[in-house]
């Protein structure tokens, strides 16, 4: 299935490819153009033939008791910009507030904290 254009390389299109880290199956957002290698199942590195790096782990905001789900991609490409929900647990007290997120080079996406 595939998400939306790749706002990256603008010739590629987003798909789901199912990774497992750590005995866990996780969803991996990424560019048709993105190629990754690994050795142990955890580092993934673009390979060599790789001509873009875009790339979203669902889990990216898990700290946050957050998982992106494929319609909050799909959104994020159309619209640059999400507003999402976080989850604390602070102080054993559970605590939704709600933040924006955009598309980061490095790390997939990045909260705007303001």
């Amino acid at each position: 299935m595939t998400l939306g254009k790749c706002p990256y390389c603008n010739c590629g299109m987003i798909e789901i490819r199912d990774k497992e880290i750590q005995g866990k199956k996780v969803k991996l957002y990424a560019c048709t153009n993105a190629h990754w290698k690994t050795e142990d199942g955890e580092l993934f590195e673009l390979r060599e033939d790789a001509s873009c790096g875009f790339r979203i782990w669902q889990n990216a905001l898990s700290r946050y008791g957050k998982w992106l789900s494929f319609k909050d991609i799909r959104e994020l490409l159309e619209n640059q910009s999400l507003e999402v929900e976080f989850l604390s647990k602070k102080y054993g007290k559970k605590n939704y507030y709600s933040k924006n997120i955009i598309l980061h080079p490095e790390y997939g996406v990045s909260v705007l904290w303001e």
